[in-house]
């Protein structure tokens, strides 16, 4: 019997939950031609939301095509040329003729790299020369409101991992060249997320950088307790099993509504459950999670300065004016000075989020492994 829960990869159908009104607002976007940033901390269903109204979007509107761009691996330009021009042909056409027919239609100065497997009608894509692309970027960032325009189409780019392209060469003069192009589309429009929340902010909140005020903002919020305790019962009984309310309730509470380890952790508790699924499975689960992870968490603290973590020790036990005389002396902080530092280190890393300054850890099973675990130690 398969799990229930999914966590790690795009969640679709009965493994999506509530997000209703932030996928009913990017579907219009979609539908509308709206350039759209979405902006939330890791594993918070980002790419999950994007696919979701992607697919409700294409089905309203049989005029919209969807192309979607992962960078997590692109670290230069003229990866980002050739992805962009080879999602872009994909996403526009049809069957593999058609892409090639379109390759040459549109760009004029780049030849594609045709690959045929063993079973021509599943095995055959289409690719580009970095070298090709890089030589002509202008003709690349343009194609999509190209071939809009010809074939009477509407496009919707989706970049994932957008914040990457600030380790490219010169990001900022990159930027510059993206928006001049991207901002005079009229059937094109851009959907742009990322997993790092701090630099997504910096680089479309901050007024002096090229994408200053590109597009719509969608801040994700935490998924209400409410849905998710209604998502554990509703999956449980999908596969004949049962959960108290109390034991749903928690699992949301362990995890701090975080959308990645509620997942995670009721599969765990499905997987120890027989019939029902009592507050003390959910416990049981809940310990071995935080086991599993330790190791991982041993790594990470050991990165940190000895500042850094008397910040996170003081955060966790609920101190808020960090730099009083009291608080610094009481968790071994130098100065006003190193708790500023170290607090922004620790936003930078992704460790603590900041959202209108109100600070929280962005990992709520190192919190609580922090906290039980490595301070605990006398």
């Amino acid at each position: 019997m398969e799990t229930p829960f999914i966590f790690g990869k795009i969640a679709t159908d009965k493994n999506f939950t509530d997000r209703e009104a932030e996928t009913a607002h990017l579907v219009q976007n979609f539908t509308s031609i709206i350039n759209t940033i979405i902006i939330s901390p890791r594993r918070w269903g980002k790419s999950s939301l994007v696919n979701k109204a992607s697919c409700i979007a294409a089905s309203q509107d049989e005029k919209l095509r969807v192309c979607h761009l992962d960078l997590f691996n692109v670290r230069n330009e003229a990866h980002f040329y050739a992805l962009l021009a080879k999602k872009v042909i994909e996403a526009t056409a049809g069957k593999w003729e058609e892409a090639v027919a379109n390759a040459k239609q549109f760009l004029s100065h780049i030849v594609p790299k045709i690959s045929i497997g063993t079973d021509p009608t599943n095995e055959i894509s289409i690719d580009f020369d970095w070298d090709d692309t890089s030589r002509d970027p202008d003709e690349i960032l343009d194609l999509a409101e190209k071939i809009a325009k010809e074939k009477g189409l509407k496009i919707m780019v989706c970049i994932d991992e957008f914040q990457n392209i600030a380790e490219f060469t010169d990001p900022n003069y990159f930027q510059k060249k993206l928006r001049s192009h991207w901002q005079r589309h009229e059937n094109v429009g851009y959907c742009l997320y990322g997993s790092k929340r701090h630099m997504m902010i910096e680089v479309f909140t901050n007024s002096s950088k090229p994408f200053y005020k590109f597009g719509d903002l969608l801040f994700l919020n935490k998924i209400d307790s409410l849905y998710l305790v209604k998502f554990f019962k509703e999956r449980f009984e999908d596969t004949g099993k049962t959960i108290d309310d109390d034991a749903a309730q928690l699992i949301s509470t362990l995890t701090d509504n975080h959308p990645y380890y509620a997942q995670q952790l009721a599969q765990l508790s499905w997987l120890r459950t027989s019939g029902r699924c009592t507050v003390e499975v959910v416990k049981q689960a809940h310990s071995a999670l935080v086991e599993q992870l330790s190791l991982l968490f041993v790594t990470i603290t050991e990165t940190l300065t000895n500042q850094q973590t008397a910040v996170l020790n003081a955060l966790l036990a609920g101190e808020s004016a960090l730099t009083s005389t009291e608080v610094m002396h009481r968790y071994g902080i130098s100065s006003g000075t190193a708790a500023f530092r170290a607090k922004a280190a620790l936003i930078k890393s992704d460790i603590l989020d900041d959202q209108a300054g109100k600070i929280s850890f962005q990992d709520p099973i190192y919190a609580y492994w922090l906290k039980t675990k490595y301070f605990a130690i006398p």
